[in-house]
């Protein structure tokens, strides 16, 4: 019997709106933090350094967390896995709220990211094991919503309860998922994965690997990479050696999955300028406070909640890749149009932003379409995990990257042909380089998974 068929179809759309309800939770702990942060700091004096773990440590683990709970997927009931991460959410948001010393915070934090990161792990694995290839794209659109919602008022909130009551009400919010505990329980199967026995010693390899990567790249340290070197050759011994690794080296043999890795991590750098770029440029060059800030990028992010789920029944009618077009085309309106916003009337940043939220979640949803129908039903499971793995360490990077340009402060290629302040110029320059990063992975998508043959052909193999 298919996976899908395991729970019943009322099941099923209960069980969509639980998910996507708990990802809004899971997407704003990620979010609100960074408009706290200056509070926090004040508050606890704290030097900025300091104060960036509170962020630093959540996306750590949450990264690593993503993969985990993907592979323990396969061999552990997920309704007992959620029931774990839930309760690990919970008592870190419990604990953040009583706690006022610096070193219970992160404590806090990380508490709150092991026990979040199973969100995203269940918003990729659920559509894929509980839904029929026909109604895939819809599920997919639904947990897209949740992310997206949670984006959207993250910051809004965020603003709210630290400026009207007191920073530790974030932490008191994110208790409130504990009561989702018995509605997962009730709807979803007994059913174990495989009797596999986990590889701990590649876990642990994968698990440095990463920490030192990001660590690297948010204290831009190079001596971090040389160690990130010594545990990626580990961590292929360890694969080549053992007999069931954490990560299964063929895995990587798939080329239509590795394709779609690399399109991801593209897509997941650029579509992290929108929530990264937008605060900053709307502060240095427009001189608007956060909660303002919000207020402008809340639009984009709700109406591409409200848009998720039409455009997972896109997908399902027409095609992941048809949707793919769609989100491509809308990151090219975006970029292309932020070179020469910038500076002009933020109601106009507003509208175009529409068109970025938009192409992020109709892409993320159009890959992770492609992967569940790629990848054998045995590795979806870590399969899934490593995509949103990949969300992680390509945001991280792009993050530094464009940190750095603004940093140095001066317009390197000088597109003051549209009358841009100094200021303005400087992100009007990333937006070009977002423009043409955009253009590669249309010729990328083109050639290779968006191809119809190939979405014919991810029919034929379903």
């Amino acid at each position: 019997m298919d996976t899908y068929q395991l729970i019943s179809e009322e099941a099923k759309k209960k069980l969509l709106i639980i998910l996507a309800c708990s990802l809004v939770f899971s997407s704003m702990s990620a979010t609100m933090f960074n408009v706290a942060l200056p509070v926090i700091t004040k508050e606890l004096f704290l030097t900025s350094s300091q104060s960036s773990w509170i962020v630093t440590s959540y996306m750590i683990v949450y990264a690593l967390g993503s993969v985990s709970y993907g592979k323990l997927a396969d061999k552990y009931k997920l309704k007992n896995l959620i029931t774990i991460g839930i309760l690990l959410f919970s008592l870190g948001s419990l604990l953040g709220f009583l706690s006022s010393s610096f070193p219970l915070i992160i404590i806090s934090r990380v508490m709150q990211a092991m026990g979040a990161s199973v969100f995203p792990a269940s918003a990729m694995i659920i559509p894929a094991r509980y839904f029929s290839p026909e109604t895939r794209g819809r599920a997919l659109g639904m947990t897209s919503a949740g992310l997206s919602f949670g984006v959207a008022i993250g910051p809004i909130i965020s603003g709210v309860l630290t400026t009207g009551f007191h920073w530790h009400y974030l932490f008191a919010l994110c208790i409130l998922p504990i009561v989702f505990i018995p509605l997962f329980r009730s709807t979803l199967d007994n059913q174990s994965g495989s009797d596999i026995k986990l590889d701990w010693v590649g876990a642990i390899l994968l698990g440095g690997m990463v920490t030192l990567l990001l660590l690297g790249i948010s204290s831009n340290q190079m001596f971090y990479f040389l160690f990130v070197i010594l545990f990626v050759i580990l961590l292929m011994w360890r694969i080549r050696k053992a007999k069931d690794p954490f990560i299964r080296g063929e895995l990587f043999k798939n080329k239509k999955y590795t394709i779609i890795l690399v399109l991801f991590a593209l897509s997941s750098g650029i579509g992290f300028a929108l929530p990264y770029l937008t605060p900053l440029f709307l502060s240095d060059v427009y001189h608007i406070n956060a909660f303002t800030s919000g207020l402008i990028m809340f639009p984009g992010a709700a109406l591409t909640a409200l848009l998720s789920k039409r455009g997972g029944s896109l997908a399902d009618k027409r095609g992941a890749a048809f949707l793919g077009y769609i989100a491509v085309t809308a990151y090219f309106v975006c970029f292309i149009n932020l070179i020469w916003l910038v500076g002009k009337s933020p109601y106009f940043i507003m509208v175009i932003l529409v068109f970025g939220y938009v192409a992020q979640s109709f892409f993320q949803m159009t890959l992770a379409n492609m992967v569940s129908h790629v990848l054998p039903k045995a590795e979806t499971g870590v399969g899934m995990g490593l995509f949103m793995l990949t969300n992680f360490i390509a945001s991280s990077i792009a993050t530094t990257l464009m940190g750095t340009s603004i940093t140095r402060g001066t317009s390197f290629l000088s597109l003051n042909m549209f009358n841009l302040a100094n200021q303005a110029a400087v992100y009007s320059d990333i937006y070009l380089m977002l423009t043409v990063i955009v253009v590669v992975m249309f010729c990328i998508f083109v050639f290779t998974v968006g191809k119809k043959t190939y979405s014919r052909n991810l029919k034929e193999n379903v």
